[in-house]
């Protein structure tokens, strides 16, 4: 399955504007993620002018949907946003198991 970058612009006041949308907002990024599709979420910061969400799928339907629904989106809080394959060449294969390296003198 291929990743795909969700990123949104938001409005200059969006931290002060986003709480009446923030629940159903986090209600469907939490729905997305149970169905496995979203695999993280969160705003940028320093600025926080916007966020970016990765998703995981066949194509990039549900990260385009999710953006089209999303509150955010159709409150006018997210000015903008864009879709764009990502190409993960580290980090996407399971974590190797730990060893626990010994020195020759505690052995």
């Amino acid at each position: 399955m291929a990743y795909y970058a969700l990123f949104y612009e938001a409005v200059d006041d969006f931290i002060a504007r986003r709480g009446a949308f923030r629940d159903e907002h986090l209600r469907q990024a939490r729905e997305a993620h149970a169905r496995g599709e979203l695999v993280l979420a969160g705003a940028l910061a320093d600025p926080d002018s916007g966020a970016l969400l990765v998703f995981q799928g066949e194509s990039p339907a549900a990260a385009e949907a999710f953006a089209r629904q999303d509150p955010y989106v159709t409150n006018g809080l997210i000015t903008g946003w864009k879709v764009r394959p990502w190409t993960v060449v580290v980090g996407n294969e399971p974590p190797a198991p730990y060893v626990e390296k010994r020195s020759a003198e505690s052995a």
